[in-house]
């Protein structure tokens, strides 16, 4: 799988989110911040989706349209979604992961770097599922528990600002950092074509 390279231009992204609902438009000068995450109710993908939903305000401000893809079924997506002001696409069949050269492997779980996060994210989940505030996850997701996560900073002209591809389940870009790409892709120089 190849991966893609800053200031190539960026796969297509699918027209509605895993509601049906229709995608926003990224404003003319606005960047997407697409994330890949692994499947529908993965604790450290959640506790992450609920980092950037407090301080969604600060990045629609700074221009950044939110778009996290998973790799599970839209009816297993969409309960997920409740209370996040950004989209989440379903991909079961995986071809914006393919499209995109995201991976899977033993490591997204192995790493012993992504150990505290697993038991952060189990510690926020574990209790709201037993008090039926939130739906467990899949005993076997659709496309496994490998998958690893990517991060990429679109432009509005379609192209590849940034791009980032996770070594483990809890290698992906922070809010700040998204925050710091999208200041530093607005005062970078625009190439002059003759």
């Amino acid at each position: 799988m190849s991966r893609l390279r800053t200031g190539t231009t960026a796969p297509p992204l699918p027209a509605a989110d895993a509601s049906g609902t229709p995608l926003p438009p990224v404003p003319a000068d606005g960047l997407t911040h697409l994330q890949f995450r692994r499947f529908a109710g993965c604790p450290i993908c959640n506790l992450h989706l609920r980092g950037f939903a407090v301080r969604h305000p600060q990045l629609r401000e700074a221009g950044v349209r939110e778009v996290a893809v998973f790799h599970s079924p839209a009816d297993e997506l969409r309960p997920y979604a409740d209370g996040l002001p950004f989209p989440l696409v379903a991909d079961p069949e995986q071809r914006l992961y393919r499209a995109y050269g995201v991976e899977r492997g033993a490591r997204a779980l192995l790493d012993p770097r992504v150990w505290p996060s697993i038991v952060r994210g189990l510690a926020r989940s574990v209790p709201l599922v037993l008090r039926g505030r939130e739906r467990p996850p899949a005993s076997r997701p659709l496309g496994g528990r490998l998958g690893l996560p990517a991060d990429f900073l679109l432009g509005s002209d379609g192209r590849i600002a940034a791009a980032h591809y996770g070594t483990h389940a809890a290698d992906h870009w922070s809010v700040d950092q998204v925050l710091a790409l999208a200041a530093a892709h607005r005062t970078a120089p625009v190439p002059q074509h003759d």
